[in-house]
């Protein structure tokens, strides 16, 4: 129970107080999902609430136009390979920063996670300047590359975490039965932080999914994302449409964000 029988009245008064500032701060946080939500299902071209007449609208103007199909598309493509290269690199990274003889541990650590650190705007600037003298501006291998730049911190601090649980024990008895490192690696390593890399590579598919600055410098008309066309209808046209698509990427990220608690819960079962 989150109250013990034996708490003094002081520490019952005292939790039931967080209780409610929590409570408070949570549906300060979510008030504006009942705006955004029911507006989604307005049949009304202009954002009126409470909402007149209920319709699927604004969905169906989402689906049909290739503006937004194309910018859903785009977003899945290069979330899907920021996810992969994150991952990879993260892990990699993890593993040998993990490593009891591995020297500037420190110092190596706070410069992979620096993109987490440095304003965005700052992380675009560069990016664009830097790309662009490689000839990567207004293409999908540039977004994705900055993209990883900012996802692997997440993949490091989670693979990291997963890692300082392992019985390192295990390598060495794979090792001394004659296994090689890779063996060692994706038979005994891989499959007990599994619950880690999984939590990081959803971090790094939502990053990617998500970012809008960034991929404001760097992509194109052909490599514009969901997030980068909702920042131009917004600008340029309010649109109920926005709504929808909003609605829909609130669901996915509660979708991403259940699939990160469920790897968490089965990550401290395994151990």
């Amino acid at each position: 129970m989150w109250l013990p029988s034996y708490a003094t009245p002081g520490e019952r008064a005292g939790r039931i107080a967080v209780l409610v500032f929590v409570v408070a701060v949570l549906a300060f946080l979510v008030a504006p999902l009942f705006v955004v939500v029911p507006l989604s299902f307005s049949n009304d071209p202009f954002f009126t609430f409470p909402v007149p007449k209920y319709s699927m609208r604004w969905y169906e103007d989402f689906f049909a136009g290739n503006r937004w199909t194309d910018g859903v598309l785009n977003s899945f493509l290069t979330a899907s390979l920021t996810t992969v290269l994150a991952t990879v690199l993260g892990t990699m990274a993890s593993l040998g920063i993990t490593r009891p003889d591995f020297p500037w541990r420190k110092p190596v650590m706070a410069l992979l996670i620096s993109p987490m650190i440095v304003p965005i705007v700052i992380v675009a600037v560069g990016g664009y300047l830097f790309f662009g003298r490689l000839g990567l501006t207004n293409t999908r291998l540039g977004l994705v590359l900055a993209h990883t730049a900012l996802a692997v911190p997440f993949v490091v601090i989670t693979v990291t975490a997963t890692l300082s649980t392992y019985d390192a024990n295990l390598t060495r008895a794979a090792q001394s039965l004659g296994a090689t490192p890779l063996v060692v690696f994706f038979r005994v390593t891989l499959p007990s932080i599994l619950p880690g890399v999984a939590s990081g590579a959803v971090f790094a598919f939502a990053t990617s999914f998500d970012e809008v600055v960034v991929a404001l410098f760097l992509t194109g008309a052909e490599q514009r994302t969901l997030p980068v066309q909702m920042f131009s209808g917004i600008r340029d046209q309010i649109n109920p449409t926005i709504m929808a698509a909003a609605s829909m990427l609130l669901v996915f990220s509660t979708a991403l964000f259940l699939a990160v608690g469920w790897l968490s819960n089965r990550s401290r079962a395994a151990k």
